[in-house]
């Protein structure tokens, strides 16, 4: 797998000095984007050609958050490529070799100027390693909405610090946003996200609650419901003894 170095910043640790989930997000986002980079396929490639991979889905699992100060590696790899689509495997370690997070991406590949999928050329899955899906539990790329009524919990409009270079809200902020509605500290076991249409400047994201066992659906929709986004969140189960 490809891979890169890291030691966890005070910038990415949350009120009890573990990394938090978005900056989890951010780690191995960028760890693709320099493999990308490094293959000779990166940023400046795809532009020239008027694409870029726009993520569909994420499937965040983690065993461990680690703290302010350790060292950890980030890993990623694609396992397939198949029409317009990319799947790519993450992972963290610990310098020791511990497993502290695992995820599984669904990319597609986008006619920038079209604004329509592309299918991927011989050229850009050549210049990739393919290797073996990374064991690990994979969840449905759809989300499922409870058919209960939700609640919403605020909106937020979106301002230029959200957006990356391609001028739409990045993957990562849509899942910051919705850890900021949550009510209450509590690490994240499993994050899953459904990306569904992209959010630009200006826009208002209303942010939606829907409780399911064992965590919450955040659905970040527009002021006519149309989602842009849709985030289940499971918690850690917390152990309990008797005394």
């Amino acid at each position: 797998m490809y891979e890169i170095a890291g030691r966890i910043r005070y910038s990415e640790v949350d009120d009890g000095g573990k990394l938090t989930l978005g900056a989890l997000l951010d780690y191995f986002q960028d760890c693709s984007t320099f493999h990308g980079e490094d293959v000779g396929m990166g940023v400046a490639y795809m532009a020239g050609r008027q694409q870029a991979w726009v993520l569909s889905a994420w499937q965040i699992v983690v065993e461990r958050y680690p703290e302010l100060g350790e060292k950890v590696q980030i890993k990623t790899a694609p396992y397939d490529f198949k029409g317009f689509f990319g799947y790519r495997n993450f992972l963290m370690v610990s310098d020791e070799g511990e497993r502290l997070a695992c995820a599984n991406t669904l990319w597609m590949l986008l006619d920038t100027q079209k604004v329509c999928p592309v299918r991927i050329p011989e050229e850009i899955v050549a210049a990739y390693v393919v290797e073996k899906p990374l064991p690990m539990d994979y969840a449905p790329r759809r989300i499922e909405i409870p058919p209960k009524e939700g609640r919403q919990l605020g909106s937020i409009e979106i301002k230029r610090h959200h957006l990356d270079m391609n001028h739409h809200v990045n993957n990562g902020q849509y899942i910051k946003i919705a850890m900021e509605y949550l009510q209450g500290r509590s690490e994240i076991r499993q994050m899953r996200a459904e990306y569904k249409k992209q959010a630009v400047l200006g826009n208002r994201i209303e942010v939606m609650q829907y409780e399911v066992t064992g965590g919450d659906v955040l659905v970040l929709q527009d002021r006519d419901g149309q989602a842009y986004c849709i985030v289940e969140l499971i918690k850690m189960k917390t152990s309990t003894s008797n005394n």
